[in-house]
């Protein structure tokens, strides 16, 4: 059976990528099953080169195939901003605010700015052996951010991420509606198709 290292230390997107992941023939791993510790610098300018960074680096140290992703929220009225610093949006002097508080951050500074707050998901998965990185995929989900929290799912900036078609945040989704519609779902999804033909050689 393959064998596939879920590259990130992050528990909340383990535990979705466990999920997303679970119906192919292929052995998840996370960094603790083999007592693996490794941060890496996520100095890309891209989402796509922290991704490969990630994958690459943990594909090394572990000799195993790995797959990483990275995402961010992009603001329209702040034009694109967190980005590539959603998870440590706001932070100053090396001192991380938490979830909620960038999610208040967020909000303080999109009050200067009329509604709707246009808003969308991005999220870059790679796949890389010892090698090289040889699979990126993204996905995106778009929506708009509201003042208000809603929802006890999801983590991050799901809270006041509104998917406008449902009337619902990515917090209110049942786990089979986020895993159908999030951005590292649609991703995940294509990165489905060539973990399963590996699986298969």
């Amino acid at each position: 059976m393959l064998s596939l290292l879920l590259a990130t230390n992050n528990k909340d997107k383990i535990a979705e990528l466990q999920i997303l992941f679970k119906d192919l023939n292929v052995q998840l791993i996370t960094p603790a099953d083999i007592r693996l510790e490794l941060d890496v610098i996520e100095d890309g300018r891209t989402y796509a080169e922290n991704a490969s960074k990630k994958a690459f680096a943990f594909a090394q140290a572990s000799g195993l195939l790995s797959l990483a992703d990275d995402s961010g929220l992009e603001v329209d009225a702040l034009h694109g901003e967190p980005g590539l610093y959603s998870a440590r949006y706001g932070s100053t002097n090396g001192i991380k605010l938490s979830a909620p508080e960038r999610r208040k951050y967020l909000i303080g500074k999109l009050s200067l700015f009329p509604r709707p707050w246009r808003a969308r998901f991005k999220a870059t998965i790679a796949i890389a052996d010892m090698r090289s990185c040889f699979q990126i995929v993204e996905g995106v989900c778009e929506g708009e951010i509201i003042s208000e929290e809603r929802g006890a799912g999801g983590f991050g900036y799901d809270p006041i991420f509104l998917l406008s078609e449902m009337g619902r945040t990515m917090a209110e989704l049942s786990m089979d509606e986020k895993n159908r519609l999030s951005h590292r779902a649609k991703a995940a999804i294509k990165a489905k198709d060539l973990l399963r033909r590996l699986a298969e050689t």
